[in-house]
């Protein structure tokens, strides 16, 4: 589904309509990008797709609700950058009405008798990807009414996305679940059907939205479990560094084969074992990082920590992209690009938008 040769990732940039975009983009079949994989796993930036709206003479106004989409990703990051592990819990106020800290049986098989829903579950097994607004529908499930705590259910999620990014994924789940806004969210099976090619009925959220704050747990909701985060790491390979050059040290959240690419350098896409212990992933991510990073000539694959990687090059520099989860690593940072570059802790977003709109549209 997702391609992973660099051109045609380029290619998919340029062949994308972002003017359907503001109006289709919440339907199953809308005109979406998809290409928040590229951007999570930092081959692409929102900045490189904003510059090609401007280089294939998009009217901006007009492409505003893209943008802004854009924007969306940047202001979760900048969260992470300021805030750092403090969003690995609730972020703004507790998670109100939970009951455990599991995910249900049903939403892991794709069973909840949610007809929609569970068609997505099972494609995200397949394909790595998920509509933003199934996000939604999937979140409000396992935790307005099923009362689930959002982390365990986020961390499957993220397990499985392609498109996996934390500060997006747990921020976004945290929104739905109340602990990131001022209140939680809820969607029924009207709405699921409305966006989603469904005419369901009689399903447990065919009701009103005012029903939602009183229900008792649908009972194919009830059985929950612990879901087992299995780490699908690569073999460990030996490694080879020219210690007269730098090296560029790639990770999980940059890829990107235009990076320095002209000096001479050693290339490492490294995989620290602790890292993935805390942000587990699938096998199907794992191999969808090690395909993109063909792109980028001569890079070597080293799975350990950064540490013993130190350890046995301690006179080596080491180059890397700044990222919250780069803060042990030690050498030379690099600015990562952002769709538009401010200083200043915003958790609101509008108050984001505003700042930087201007400068966009």
């Amino acid at each position: 589904m997702f391609e992973t040769d660099y051109k045609k990732i380029t290619n998919q940039i340029n062949s994308f309509d972002p003017y359907k975009y503001a109006y289709t983009r919440n339907y199953y079949n809308g005109s979406v990008s998809k290409l928040s994989p590229y951007v999570s796993r930092g081959v692409i930036s929102t900045k490189i797709i904003y510059e090609k709206l401007i280089e294939n003479k998009f009217n901006l106004k007009k492409c505003e609700k893209f943008i802004q989409e854009l924007a969306w990703r940047d202001f979760w990051q900048q969260i992470w950058v300021n805030h750092g592990d403090k969003i690995n819990d609730d972020f703004k106020r507790p998670q109100s009405d939970f009951e455990d800290y599991m995910l249900c049986n049903s939403i892991l098989n794709g069973e909840t008798g949610i007809n929609a829903i569970d068609q997505e579950i099972k494609n995200l097994y397949d394909s790595g990807y998920m509509h933003n607004h199934m996000r939604m529908y999937v979140a409000s499930i396992a935790t307005n009414i099923a009362k689930s705590h959002w982390k365990q259910p986020a961390k499957w999620m993220y397990y499985h996305l392609l498109d996996g990014d934390w500060a997006s994924n747990a921020l976004s789940w945290q929104w739905v679940a109340g602990s990131n806004s001022n209140k939680k969210y809820y969607a029924n099976q009207e709405n699921i059907n409305k966006y989603f090619n469904s005419t369901q009925k009689n399903s447990f959220i065919d009701f009103s939205y005012d029903h939602f704050q009183s229900m008792d747990i649908p009972e194919s909701l009830v059985k929950k479990i612990n879901f087992n985060f299995e780490l699908n790491l690569p073999s460990k390979e030996e490694i080879k560094l020219d210690s007269t050059l730098p090296t560029l040290l790639f990770n999980y959240y940059n890829i990107d084969p235009n990076w320095r690419a002209n000096e001479k350098t050693n290339k490492l896409l490294i995989f620290e074992p602790e890292f993935f212990k805390m942000y587990p992933v699938s096998k199907k991510c794992i191999d969808f990082c090690l395909e993109l990073s063909k792109n980028i000539n001569d890079i070597q694959i080293y799975v350990g920590s950064f540490e013993d990687l130190h350890k046995n090059y301690p006179e080596m520099l080491f180059i890397f992209k700044e990222h919250p989860l780069n803060k042990h690593y030690k050498g030379e940072t690099d600015k990562r690009d952002w769709l538009y570059e401010i200083e200043g802790d915003f958790t609101s977003f509008f108050k984001y938008w505003n700042k930087i709109r201007k400068k966009l549209i």
